[in-house]
């Protein structure tokens, strides 16, 4: 989980289309569940998914949720599925700040909209328990409650197997950036990179199922400005001497685009550039945090290329303090899919 003491975060969009293979079951929150600081990950709505081994199914869950308390809090928005009471593979998280019940940053005053997508895949088979679960932490107050809003909180699984769908997921980053396989752009750092594409290692090609002649791509990437004196960067990786202090309106700025490459018959180089646009995103240093979700909800296969793709997402420094790019912790942080339509 981010660290609680970091401020709001804001989506740099709403949450993509879900457009699986297939049709999309959505399990709608009927009453109020609350979660408070200290309690762990709270189980908020969830389905259960009777899967094959190998099966695949993309879950995509929101929660909104409103706070009894003006203080800025963490909050994370969890995917996960359990055989039992195990977790089994990764899970994934949406996490920002709510910045209180007085807020008029969100599209319904003072109630935080999260949302994260999972592509779970049951190794063995089996009934699972999927679901949308929500944490909150601060370091400087204890006696709150966070409660997710019926209707507006949902979790959605495809209903039928998502067959050769792919996952990407950054590698570990911990939350205070001293990762070997922690990436930063800015002052003293590259001016840009690519998410899921680091140069120097291999490239994680995915094939598209026989016939398929459409397919989808999403990412969801979490970005932390490093201001002077927060503990959330690596202060060997980027020193005091390039960060800017935090003050009142202070920000980074970045771009992002996401990329779904479809590769040549060789699968050596691009044949064609499946992008979205390039996207501005401003990170308020009170904010610290920033998930952007990007989508390509329908890209087409061509017949004059190869049946492989990479999937990548172009980050960009435009200004302010260097900025990290968020991976693994307990749970992803920067993931990607791609579904055969």
């Amino acid at each position: 989980m981010l660290p609680a003491f970091t401020a709001l975060m804001i989506l740099i969009s709403g949450a993509a289309a879900h457009a699986d293979q297939g049709p999309v079951d959505r399990v709608t929150l009927a009453e109020e569940v609350s979660f408070v600081p200290g309690a762990g990950l709270t189980r908020i709505v969830g389905t259960t998914l009777t899967l094959a081994a190998g099966e695949s199914r993309h879950l995509r869950g929101r929660l909104q949720a409103k706070s009894d308390t003006e203080n800025i809090v963490a909050m994370n928005a969890t995917i996960r599925c359990l055989s039992g009471s195990t977790q089994v593979g990764v899970s994934s998280s949406a996490s920002r700040n709510h910045e209180g019940s007085d807020t008029e940053s969100y599209s319904v005053d003072g109630q935080l909209p999260l949302t994260a997508d999972l592509l779970f895949t049951a190794p063995t088979a089996g009934s699972y328990q999927c679901g949308l679960y929500g944490v909150t932490a601060s370091s400087s107050t204890t006696g709150y409650t966070l409660t997710a809003v019926p209707g507006s909180t949902w979790v959605e699984a495809s209903r039928s197997d998502q067959p050769g769908a792919h996952w990407w997921q950054n590698p570990v980053c911990n939350s205070t950036g001293t990762s070997s396989t922690c990436s930063y752009i800015g002052p003293g750092q590259p001016a840009s990179a690519f998410v899921f594409y680091e140069p120097g290692l291999p490239h994680d090609q995915w094939t598209v199922g026989a016939g398929t002649t459409a397919v989808q791509a999403l990412a969801n990437v979490t970005l932390t400005t490093c201001y002077r004196l927060t503990a959330s960067c690596s202060p060997s990786q980027v020193p005091e001497a390039v960060r800017l202090p935090r003050g009142p309106g202070s920000k980074s700025v970045v771009r992002l685009r996401l990329e779904a490459l479809q590769m040549n018959a060789a699968g050596s180089h691009t044949c064609e550039n499946n992008a979205t646009t390039l996207t501005t995103a401003t990170i308020l240093d009170d904010a610290h945090h920033y998930t952007a979700n990007l989508s390509l909800p329908r890209i087409p296969v061509l017949s004059t290329c190869g049946r492989k793709f990479m999937l990548r997402v172009y980050v960009e420094y435009v200004s302010g303090s260097p900025v990290k790019i968020d991976g693994l912790q307990s749970t992803s942080l920067t993931n990607g899919m791609m579904l055969n339509l």
